[in-house]
């Protein structure tokens, strides 16, 4: 990858270039349109990506054909199936593309030599991992313990640039409402 990529990509904050530079190495910059999947439900994964440009969700579609919309990824983020690569099982869940989107994407085995090599890589994925924790319990305690009027406003606060980027029924999807109730909250939330 050249030069160019990386002073034009968004690094990753408190990340050195140099250190970026040490990721784009074992990457392959991809392109992945609106509507695909970087990861699909029942797929062992064996890959992981650092978002350059666009945006994700992770979603679980049930047999029925709902939607749970269990995270939404954005640029200067990393999207993978974590757990269900580094145990080698199936995916629970789907990563698509919410947009066009511009991915640094890497074997699972190539970032494990990386890490083999380098203890910084391992100070930086628990970070990564701290982070991931924090907000998978925040979000639980939020769909647990909060309306969806508050979730929705808590939505607006947690992603402030993306509430028009993101399609109503998938904001309601992440916020564990039906579409037409986020269309009320709307109409409420106007006024």
């Amino acid at each position: 990858m050249n030069d160019s990529v990386i002073k034009n990509s968004l690094l990753p904050n408190n990340f050195s270039e140099e250190r970026f530079a040490e990721l784009c190495k074992i990457g392959q910059l991809k392109n992945i349109s609106k509507n695909t999947n970087f990861i699909s439900q029942g797929e062992v994964p064996n890959k992981l990506a650092y978002v350059l440009k666009g945006l994700f969700r992770y979603v679980y579609i049930h047999e029925n054909g709902n939607e749970f919309t269990k995270n939404i990824i954005s640029e200067k983020q990393f999207i993978s199936s974590y757990s269900a690569m580094i145990q080698k099982t199936n995916s629970y869940f789907y990563i698509e593309a919410l947009e066009d989107s511009q991915i640094l994407e890497f074997s699972y085995t190539d970032w494990m030599q990386l890490r083999l090599g380098d203890s910084y890589w391992d100070v930086f994925l628990f970070k990564i991992l701290e982070k991931a924790f924090c907000a998978k319990e925040k979000r639980e305690r939020e769909l647990l313990m909060l309306d969806a009027k508050t979730r929705y406003l808590n939505f607006l606060d947690d992603f402030p640039d993306l509430n028009h980027r993101i399609p109503q029924h998938i904001i309601a999807s992440y916020l564990g409402i039906q579409p037409e109730s986020l269309s009320r909250i709307l109409k409420k939330h106007k006024t």
